[in-house]
């Protein structure tokens, strides 16, 4: 069994669960590094940082990893999504500066193994800040002396054509009214529609044939994550709550509650504990 190190504090909880399955499978083969790169056509230098979380490993990665070690890729995908979706959102806040992300999908990384040392990242050098007004020549006016002056100047001229605004307005009141025109009434405001429109669906929970249902839908193996949403979902609530586990309102929004639910659902039927709903979990609902 490989020592692994610790992976980043700062890692997101579905990519460091991402890892973690993939750290397992890559023991359970007993292949190493170079035998794992040789099989799945990316390099031993990639796989490093895949199984060291500090590079999200594409989707071709992933399922190539599964079909080496005999795994079943699609719970395994689902989990690499909402792991993608994580990462996604972690580095479009990241600051400036050298960024790992994931490789693109069908991409194979060959580069050489000693072309990156494990742990460094590359430096970049800092440009020169850009002078946002162009350099001055001699005798002009200072680049923020300038500045400060376009925007004294383009405030005066709003208030101007604010003030024009307001005169005009006051002229055609005043017009209107000597006219005895009466102006109309405003439209009455329709009702303010409500932040959310839930959907209503009804719990109608039966045996049938061995198997719950709640009458949302019949499927046994569609994949259901933290922020899916849809009748599917539904379904697990309904089911969810006939077993014991209350996912909060049957709204068909796979929320944090859902989430909660089915993973104590998941710990009472001895499943891999990932929040997430596939063949597995919808065995346990339905039995």
């Amino acid at each position: 069994m490989s020592r692994w190190k610790g992976l980043p504090t700062e890692l997101d909880p579905s990519v460091r669960n991402l890892v973690v399955r993939l750290r397992r499978l890559k023991d359970h083969s007993g292949l190493s590094l170079r035998q794992l790169a040789a099989k799945t056509g990316y390099s031993s230098s990639s796989w490093e940082r895949y199984l060291g979380g500090r590079a999200l490993p594409p989707r071709d990665a992933v399922e190539a990893l599964a079909s080496v070690t005999g795994e079943e890729p699609t719970r395994l995908l689902a989990v690499w999504e909402v792991a993608a979706e994580a990462w996604s959102g972690r580095t479009a806040t990241a600051p400036a500066g050298p960024i790992a992300g994931a490789a693109p999908a069908g991409a194979r990384d060959q580069a050489p193994e000693s072309a990156a040392e494990p742990g460094r990242a590359e430096s970049l050098e800092p440009l020169e800040p850009l002078d946002p007004i162009g350099p001055a020549g001699p005798g002009a006016e200072p680049a923020r002396g300038r500045a400060f002056h376009v925007a004294v100047a383009a405030g005066a001229v709003a208030v101007v054509l604010a003030v024009s605004a307001v005169v005009v307005l006051i002229d055609r009141a005043g017009a209107d009214r000597d006219h005895g025109a009466v102006a109309p009434l405003a439209p009455s405001a329709a009702p303010a529609a409500s932040p959310r429109s839930v959907p209503a669906y009804t719990c109608r929970v039966e045996r049938i044939d061995g198997f719950w249902h709640a009458g949302l839908s019949t499927t046994r193996d569609k994949i259901l994550a933290n922020g899916y949403a849809g009748p599917e979902v539904a379904e697990a609530q309904c089911l969810l709550d006939r077993a014991g586990y209350s996912p909060g309102d049957v709204d068909g929004i796979f929320g944090p509650m859902t989430e909660r639910a089915v993973k104590r659902l998941q710990t009472d039927a001895d499943l891999v504990v990932d929040g997430i709903v596939g063949p597995h979990t919808w065995g346990a609902l339905r039995r």
